[in-house]
């Protein structure tokens, strides 16, 4: 999804946006949350994106992870050593440096979520490898491809000891942007996910779809993406979800809604929010031409929006996907990224001065009820 998770972990491997921020929370009015005898069936957690480079950024990221959720996620959105896969040369010290990092900062007594993307960024071919290079393939069920897959998957499985694996992050974006390769890839994930089955028969499998994208296709009357999207995702063991809401310009409850209501009238299996998020100010970028309002209160009726309907349909999980704003952390991007990095940076539910935003009350809210779902 991003092209800073690129940037990022080269940094962290190997180891100032601002503007103006409300003093404190503003005073929202709340979406009254269903009580459910004080439980619920649903999961809670954030996403390890760190909000800062500094050591202690990346290790307080984890504390508060841990301290306000039952489960995370590792995001690995970034290059595969495909020719260590496919020839057996060594390694990139820099792929084993992260999966390193991340598999001694993992959290005990917490549910672990892994995506791993098969895709690059642009979502329209394979990630390349670590010298840029993309792998030679007449299609993307190449056996030799598969078996590389495969293995990458059962390296980071061993390494890291995860509780979901996401085989593949927002699939849809490459039928909607190299739809000639669709066919091969569903011929390859199948062939990927039996072998990872057979491997380890009790770890849950699924590949990530973006709804933002899906419920602009529905909306414009793209009925055949939309259909072969949903009918490809409801065969598999649960259906993942990247949902940004900002993306369709969605402000308020109702409209979060229709979103929602659609997503469950169409889908069969049991639904995980595997990355999420909501601006809390507007987002300006003139060389992107984006333009979106947003304010704290919005972000918060997205949160109690999301919220309501992981206890309405019990969800597995929901992944917040940024516990804090990362402005310092974008001062360390290029300059032909920072744009980009804008795009995300106030979906934090802290500022980044530390400051507790409105969306955190109902974070904190909706975890005091107990939760009693899966062992």
């Amino acid at each position: 999804m991003k092209k800073i998770i690129i940037i990022f972990s080269i940094i962290l491997g190997s180891v100032n946006y601002s503007c103006r921020k409300e003093a404190q929370a503003p005073d929202c009015p709340s979406i009254e949350l269903i009580n459910h005898s004080d439980y619920r069936r649903f999961m809670m957690g954030f996403s390890t994106w760190a909000y800062a480079l500094e050591v202690n950024a990346v290790t307080g990221t984890y504390s508060f992870i841990e301290s306000h959720s039952e489960i995370y996620s590792e995001h690995i959105d970034n290059k595969i050593p495909w020719d260590s896969w496919i020839n057996g040369t060594p390694l990139p010290i820099e792929f084993v440096s992260e999966i390193a990092g991340r598999k001694s900062r993992k959290l005990a007594n917490k549910k672990l979520s892994l995506s791993v993307s098969l895709l690059n960024i642009n979502r329209d071919d394979l990630a390349t490898d670590f010298n840029d290079s993309l792998p030679l393939y007449n299609q993307l069920n190449d056996q030799h491809i598969i078996e590389a897959y495969t293995a990458h998957l059962q390296y980071l499985i061993e390494q890291l000891n995860p509780d979901f694996l996401i085989v593949g992050i927002e699939v849809n974006e490459l039928l909607l942007h190299s739809a000639e390769k669709w066919a091969e890839y569903k011929l390859m994930m199948a062939e990927v996910r039996h072998k990872i089955e057979l491997l380890y028969p009790e770890l849950p499998l699924s590949e990530s779809i973006t709804l933002h994208s899906l419920f602009s296709a529905y909306k414009s009357g793209n009925q055949s993406y939309v259909n072969e999207t949903l009918d490809y995702v409801n065969r598999l063991e649960f259906i993942s979800i990247s949902f940004y809401p900002f993306f369709n310009g969605l402000k308020n409850h109702n409209e979060f809604q229709e979103a929602f209501d659609f997503l469950h009238s169409r889908v069969t299996k049991p639904l995980a929010f595997v990355e999420t998020g909501q601006l809390s100010e507007g987002l300006l970028i003139e060389n992107m031409n984006l333009n979106i309002s947003g304010d704290e209160c919005t972000q918060k009726q997205y949160l109690e929006t999301l919220c309501l309907n992981a206890f309405d349909k019990e969800y597995l999980y929901i992944i917040w996907w940024t516990h804090r704003d990362y402005d310092r952390l974008l001062d360390y991007f290029p300059e032909e990224l920072k744009d980009l990095g804008r795009i995300w940076i106030s979906n934090g539910l802290i500022n980044e001065d530390g400051r507790e935003k409105a969306a955190f009350n109902t974070w904190k809210k909706v975890r005091s009820y107990q939760y009693s779902g899966l062992d």
